[in-house]
């Protein structure tokens, strides 16, 4: 059960939620946002992801989905996380 539930968290941390597309404004995409989010990506490491959030919302980010994956208590973040992608433009 739990190798089940790993697997479930590293689909919803690459592919988010599929029955709630999140439309992602280019605005938010600041210099600020896009320096944190390749810095995790380069380096594969996502604790500064509530400091993405925190960019985000500076920004004007309002998305649930966005801010809410952001600060995730969840310890499983990896390269090809749907909210890095979004703020890199992937």
């Amino acid at each position: 059960m739990e190798a089940n539930a790993s697997i479930s968290n590293l689909l919803r941390d690459i592919f988010g939620n599929p029955f709630r597309p999140v439309a992602f404004a280019p605005s938010w995409r600041t210099s600020d946002a896009i320096a944190l989010a390749r810095t995790m990506y380069e380096s594969r490491e996502f604790g500064a992801m509530p400091v993405l959030a925190d960019a985000l919302q500076d920004a004007g980010c309002d998305s649930d989905d966005v801010l809410s994956h952001c600060r995730e208590p969840q310890p499983l973040h990896v390269r090809g996380c749907w909210v890095v992608d979004l703020v890199l433009g992937k």
